[in-house]
């Protein structure tokens, strides 16, 4: 994707705030718009919760209680496109000098509006109000941008999520956009803060919260101990107990059964550091060169004596196919929004980021109707190739990604 501005506002985004002829202060920190947004959003009881996240809406009409129920979170979406036009850097005031166990209570508020902007634009559609939904478009879009700036690996897994629910909701509503508004959302979503990528994650979020913290705990500990390095030790087994690892088991414990002192876990972690650098410049490639490198650098982990890098780094490994399938996502919606200019030359004129030219294309044809067209990546981190169906008639659900793309969704 090209972001074309770092803290400035971006052509499509001037255009957009232009033609809605509001005036408001474009200098404030967009977390403070954000923040007040998730209070002045409605608390929704578990019922009507439950009633707009857990049916399927697509491919139906929504009925007027959902849309009371989607009104009511105006104000907040209200701030959120505020928020979206914001000509200063956006600051969640996140502190990571508690390590792992730092808060990061605006992620789940994050996907929430992201989850609500795809109710409240189905709205719009059905209710001929196509600026609303691009506007809501626009401002989930640069609020998933913006979630990663702690720059947390959870955060920019958070970004894509979002960015994904986005890019699905106009695959969804693919055939009720004119071709003037998909040009006005292209625009849109390359003029928005750039986020955070899983190299810069990697560099610096992970460090603060991982091998870093625990350097600082050690060291304390250690000034704090009096010289009596089993107390210290006491702390750190304490403190590795309260971890557990994904099959149930601590792992943590058990490598620290093999360690002999305080001096020796620093050194680990002087050690981890060091392969942190290497992860980071392995981040920056492109896909290819990635994974030849990334299961280099998995077998010496692997292989290794430092039990910390087996338990912090396989996860960060697994992280960047969420990023090739978010590139390969965001230059499909490019693709489609060239189809709607320009027709099958149009795809043409787009890249696949992870293939050697464009996109796959071919129609969707269910139960003899032609329901849309299907892009199609070259790239399969998740065990199958990247796609995304764009919806061009109206008709029963379907999938429109994932490996069971193009099957009717159950009833």
């Amino acid at each position: 994707m090209n972001a074309r501005l770092n803290i400035s506002i971006g052509v499509g985004l001037l255009t957009v705030l232009a033609a809605s002829g509001q005036e408001y202060r474009t200098d404030i920190n967009p977390a403070l718009r954000y923040y007040e947004g998730f209070i002045v959003a409605p608390e929704l009881s578990p019922a009507d919760s439950g009633y707009l996240l857990t049916n399927d809406w697509r491919g139906q009409k929504l009925p007027q209680k959902a849309g009371n129920l989607l009104g009511g979170f105006d104000s907040q979406f209200k701030l959120a496109r505020q928020a979206a036009h914001a000509t200063v850097a956006c600051d969640w005031g996140i502190d990571l000098s508690a390590g792992p166990e730092t808060l990061l209570p605006h992620l789940a508020r994050c996907k929430r509006l992201a989850q609500m902007a795809q109710l409240r634009v189905m709205w719009d559609l059905q209710n001929g109000q196509e600026s609303e939904a691009r506007d809501d478009l626009l401002a989930a879009f640069a609020l998933a941008r913006n979630a990663s700036q702690d720059g947390t690996l959870i955060a920019c897994l958070v970004r894509y999520a979002d960015e994904a629910i986005v890019l699905s909701t106009v695959a969804w509503n693919y055939h009720s956009f004119s071709a003037k508004t998909l040009q006005e959302l292209s625009d849109g979503f390359d003029a928005a803060p750039p986020g955070k990528t899983m190299a810069e994650a990697v560099e610096t979020g992970e460090r603060d919260c991982s091998h870093f913290w625990l350097e600082r705990k050690i060291v304390q500990w250690q000034q704090e101990s009096g010289g009596d390095d089993a107390k210290v030790m006491a702390k750190v087994r304490a403190l590795f107990g309260s971890f557990s690892s994904e099959n149930g088991t601590n792992e943590w414990t058990q490598g620290l059964n093999q360690i002999a002192s305080s001096a020796t876990l620093l050194k680990l972690a002087h050690e981890a550091d060091s392969v942190y650098d290497r992860a980071a410049e392995i981040f920056k490639l492109p896909h290819g060169q990635f994974e030849a490198q990334a299961e280099q650098v998995a077998r010496e982990i692997t292989e290794g004596t430092n039990f910390l890098t087996k338990q912090l780094f396989p996860a960060v490994l697994k992280a960047k196919v969420k990023e090739f399938c978010a590139e390969a996502r965001m230059a499909m919606f490019h693709a489609a929004v060239a189809y709607k200019l320009h027709g099958e030359s149009g795809i043409r004129m787009v890249n696949d980021p992870t293939g050697q030219g464009p996109f796959a294309f071919e129609r969707v044809i269910i139960d003899g109707m032609d329901r849309g067209f299907r892009l199609t990546s070259a790239y399969a981190g998740r065990g199958y190739r990247e796609t995304l169906i764009f919806v061009e008639t109206d008709g029963p659900p379907l999938n429109t990604e994932g490996p069971k793309a193009g099957q009717a969704t159950p009833k």
